[in-house]
């Protein structure tokens, strides 16, 4: 049954100051809100390990962001900004990010109404010295557009692949409820050091505090880490429009993880290890597994995990053990060494957690569906986590602190 949830009861007041604009100097410096059976702590970052259990299993996300922010400019002299969100021509984002000279994204154009669908080209910044872009001679042509968004197909010159022309050419996309303009400093610090695959248009940025230093100290606790790779979209900033949640949309994204992963996975579930999502992203990509093999048991093969489908009404659910056996099964029919697979879960107060007992993320915006997703972890302390933070001069939302919350 899908909850009856009205966003307005998970609201706060979030002061403009409160909101972190740049990353501290030291990565590992930021607060630390320990939440651990109804007690709120405070630490620095770089402590973190100390608060871990020893023999836990923990999970970061390596997606690595893309500047998929462009400029362009009409033969009028209007400016364009096209945002790539994800590939569409070819489809797969390796094959798209490789593509050399052509290859088309589903985008958001912004200042949308004043292109006609002339082609484009890229708007070099005056005084850059762009020689690289120069020679690209990067244009953008409209392929087909619903509203803000459209197809968009780009093409240049010479044989670099796509990556390399967004590398040259494009933007961090940083959040833009931090009004300004992606500066050279974002380049570095809106990436998580463990970055690997291309794909994300916004940071996992509960991993932007992790240093070297810190997990070499995890790992001296005897603390396993792994990864998964969630592409996070655009859609992670949409707010929610809606009285009730029942009403939002929920993005797409896609995930892959490694069959060494689901056997740990198994194995840990299993014999009562603790399971630690390093992100909201993380969190949803282990409990969206569960859900996965579900479906498998079911039917026998994978399909996108549905909004709404953790929420179903049955007799009885299968154990978390057993619907990760069920994807390790079927990876060994089909000879798979990655899982692949999408997912819109979206995780609210009621739903019931199947992989995860640790999380830890950052301080999400109000009315927000991150806020549910940590409303539904640790219940109504989520209030009285917010109302510290608060108090205690927390920095929020993407560049700012961090907390380590313990499921309720």
């Amino acid at each position: 049954m899908i909850p009856d949830i009205h966003i307005s009861d998970y609201s706060y007041p979030l002061p403009d100051e409160r909101i972190a604009k740049y990353p501290l100097a030291g990565r590992d410096a930021s607060k630390l809100l320990v939440y651990r059976s109804g007690k709120i702590t405070e630490r620095v970052f770089r402590d973190i390990p100390d608060e871990l259990p020893s023999g836990a299993l923990m999970v970061f996300n390596n997606t690595k962001v893309v500047p998929a922010r462009l400029n362009f400019v009409r033969g009028t002299g209007a400016r364009i900004e096209i945002f790539c969100l994800e590939p569409h021509a070819p489809a797969e984002y390796s094959e798209a990010f490789s593509a050399v000279g052509e290859c088309e994204w589903k985008a958001v154009i912004g200042n949308s109404k004043r292109w006609k669908g002339d082609i484009l080209e890229y708007l070099i910044p005056p005084g850059s010295g762009f020689d690289g872009a120069r020679a690209l001679g990067l244009r953008a042509e409209l392929v087909s557009r619903d509203g803000q968004t459209g197809i968009v197909r780009f093409r240049w010159q010479g044989s670099e692949p796509f990556s390399n022309v967004l590398d040259i050419c494009g933007k961090v996309p940083i959040p833009p409820y931090l009004n300004r303009d992606s500066e050279e400093i974002d380049t570095e610090r809106y990436q998580t050091l463990y970055a690997r695959y291309r794909g994300s248009v916004a940071a996992p940025t509960a991993g932007l505090h992790f240093t070297e230093a810190v997990l070499e100290k995890i790992k001296d606790k005897s603390i396993d880490t792994e990864n998964v790779c969630l592409h996070v979209g655009a859609g992670t900033f949409l707010p929610v429009k809606s009285e009730t949640i029942s009403e939002h949309p929920m993005h797409r994204e896609p995930f892959t993880v490694s069959r060494g992963l689901l056997v740990k996975l198994r194995d840990a579930v299993r014999s009562g290890r603790p399971v630690i999502a390093v992100g909201t992203t993380s969190m949803r990509t282990l409990e969206s597994l569960y859900h996965e093999g579900v479906g498998i048991i079911g039917n026998g093969v994978p399909s996108e995990v549905e909004q709404w489908a953790p929420y179903d009404e049955r007799a009885l659910w299968p154990s978390s053990a057993d619907a990760l056996d069920a994807i390790i099964g079927y990876m060994d029919r089909e000879g798979l060494a990655e899982f692949g697979a999408s997912t819109r879960i979206i995780i609210v107060p009621g739903y019931r957690f199947r992989i995860v007992d640790i999380l830890s993320t950052n301080f999400h915006q109000p009315e927000s569906t991150l806020i549910l997703l940590v409303a539904a972890f640790v219940g109504k302390d989520w209030r009285r986590i917010y109302d510290h933070a608060l108090a205690s001069d927390f920095r929020f939302l993407s560049y700012g602190d961090s907390s380590l919350l313990f499921r309720a």
